[in-house]
């Protein structure tokens, strides 16, 4: 977490660097303009909440929606509130006539400064959005790669959100790609990468290229193909893990096949020696070093995804003992197993347990993975066709070349 003292004043110019989650959850107590409440409330200046509106980080409902499991104290005590309010209440307000609960509870995000909103509603307001200083640094039309009357194909840069994030939907790849395009209406997301990989990424212009999209996908009519630069050599061939379901990284990977495990399959269609990245381009692209202990050389693979899980080429390389490089997420793990196998209790293992105890083992293993990495890491989708051959599209050079 960065120490530097906090200051509310604008949004822009963009910081290099994020500041820590502050997201407010408020009972808006009398009617009035949006802008004004949130001042009032958080002690923030104008200027800055109207940035946060404009960045899609401020959100409505009619109705607090019912916390999580991960509430905060703060939350559970302002939903506490809610319930006594509405169960006190003589007649039911007007704009809840006709809805139902679960529709008034509906999160909205506001995208306009001179938003109304009336007494006893909800606000959730994201302080600190999570940043992105690289969509400053990119020429957006030289990252074009394909443009037709129905979608975009981009080569996206690392460190930059394909379609934005829950409170910052101002620096992403979309909206900077519409702008330099001068497109009237904004483009649509088909499908994602991560943040810290680059390459080719579909947009649709249309709604119906997008569902004619979606449709390829589901039937699998869409090839993709990357290229990973590993920390250490892989074999070529067929690789098929198993993946746990889980909703957040790092995602757990199994050589044998479990119950409701996902199936994670690719092809490794060559593995080169090439020469680690220097000093220099790692510090430019942000690459983290991760305790991996290297040589001279890194190594090029070129890979052929066949089913798409988050995260699956990323673990499937860990998995192999061959991180890639940079991966803040994945490498510390595998430095970790490499030390003590026993650490990790799911890779080797054929059948796993659900006690108290086991859990506890998963929970440690968990904790021997890091972060997100900050902006890159080896990984370029660096292919991508459908329609047979007849569309192919292929990114530039990655990163460390």
């Amino acid at each position: 977490m960065d120490a530097r003292p906090i200051t509310y004043d604008r949004l822009m110019p963009c910081p290099d660097y994020s500041l820590p989650p502050r997201v407010e959850h408020l009972l808006i107590e009398k009617n009035g303009n949006i802008v004004d409440i949130i001042c009032e409330e958080l002690s923030l200046p104008p200027l800055y909440v109207a940035d946060l509106i404009r960045f899609g980080a401020v959100f409505y409902a009619l109705e607090c929606p019912t916390p999580p499991p991960s509430a905060t104290p703060e939350q559970l005590e302002l939903y506490n509130r809610v319930l006594k309010l509405r169960s006190s209440r003589k007649q039911e307000r007007l704009s809840l006539k006709g809805k139902t609960l679960r529709e008034a509870q509906k999160v909205h995000r506001i995208t306009t400064p001179s938003e109304y909103v009336e007494s006893e509603t909800y606000l959730r307001v994201h302080v600190h959005p999570k940043r992105f200083p690289r969509v400053y640094e990119v020429d957006w039309k030289s990252r074009i790669i394909a443009e037709t009357d129905a979608f975009v194909v981009v080569d996206k840069p690392a460190g930059v959100s394909v379609g934005g994030t829950v409170d910052n939907l101002e620096e992403m790849c979309a909206t900077h790609v519409s702008r330099a395009l001068k497109l009237k209406k904004p483009l649509i997301l088909t499908h994602q990468i991560d943040t810290c990989t680059e390459g080719c990424v579909v947009f649709a212009k249309t709604k119906a290229f997008s569902s004619h999209f979606h449709m390829l996908l589901r039937e699998r009519k869409v090839k993709k193909e990357y290229t990973a630069l590993a920390a250490a050599p892989v074999t070529p061939g067929h690789h098929i893990h198993y993946m746990r379901s889980d909703r957040y990284a790092p995602r757990i990977i199994s050589n044998y096949e479990h119950p409701d495990w996902s199936n994670c399959e690719l092809k490794i269609l060559g593995c080169k020696q090439v020469k680690w990245p220097s000093a220099a381009v790692l510090s430019q692209y942000r690459v983290a070093r991760c305790g991996w202990e290297h040589g001279e050389h890194a190594y090029e693979c070129s890979v052929s995804l066949l089913t798409g899980r988050t995260h699956q080429i990323r673990a499937q390389f860990a998995a192999l003992d061959a991180p890639l490089v940079g991966d803040s997420v994945y490498m510390t793990g595998v430095v970790a197993r490499m030390k003590a196998p026993e650490i990790d209790p799911f890779l080797t293992a054929s059948s796993i347990g659900d006690d108290e105890s086991f859990n506890i083992v998963v929970e440690n293993w968990r904790n021997q993975h890091g972060l997100e990495p900050v902006c890159a890491l080896g990984l370029q989708a660096s292919v991508i066709s459908w329609e047979g051959e007849k569309q192919v599209f292929r990114a530039g050079r990655p990163w460390w070349r």
